[in-house]
């Protein structure tokens, strides 16, 4: 997991790899409340609207859960096909979950400001940690496939 932070703490990883990923969740979520919310427009990492803006930053974009569930993957053990598929598989399962996050949290800041917070700290993040264990607990148990043991 260290590793992985490390990784992704790197300027150039921040500036190549991260923010032009923060841009692309950005504009996912803004698609996603499109459906619900007219008027939602994304510059960078920044969605806006006429009432409100939320700038989707580091520690906001889905990544440092999807670091935790890697590194779980990653030290469990299993074959490799296994762990890259889980790893796949449960970036894919967060980063949507964010994006439902992220699509909420504006319409709550648009429309409910004084409980946008509470959902912004409390309720989101212990959910999508929350969605990172299960998701772990789920492949460990019924997906990870367990290396066989090499006959001499």
């Amino acid at each position: 997991m260290l590793v992985l932070y490390a990784v992704v703490a790197l300027n150039q990883v921040n500036d190549r790899v991260i923010v032009p990923f923060t841009e692309v969740v950005a504009r996912g979520a803004a698609m996603l409340l499109r459906g619900v919310e007219s008027g939602v427009g994304v510059t960078g990492t920044v969605m806006r609207s006429q009432q409100f803006a939320l700038d989707v930053r580091n520690g906001c974009n889905g990544v440092e859960a999807v670091i935790l569930l890697a590194a779980a993957i990653i030290a469990f053990p299993a074959t490799l096909r296994s762990r890259l598929l889980g790893l796949v598989v449960a970036s894919v399962a967060i980063e949507a979950l964010n994006l439902v996050r992220l699509s909420s949290l504006f319409w709550l800041g648009e429309h409910y400001r004084l409980i946008f917070d509470f959902f912004h700290v409390a309720v989101w993040q212990l959910l999508i940690i929350l969605a990172a264990i299960s998701i772990f607990i789920l492949w460990s148990w019924k997906f990870a496939e367990t290396p066989r043991a090499e006959s001499r």
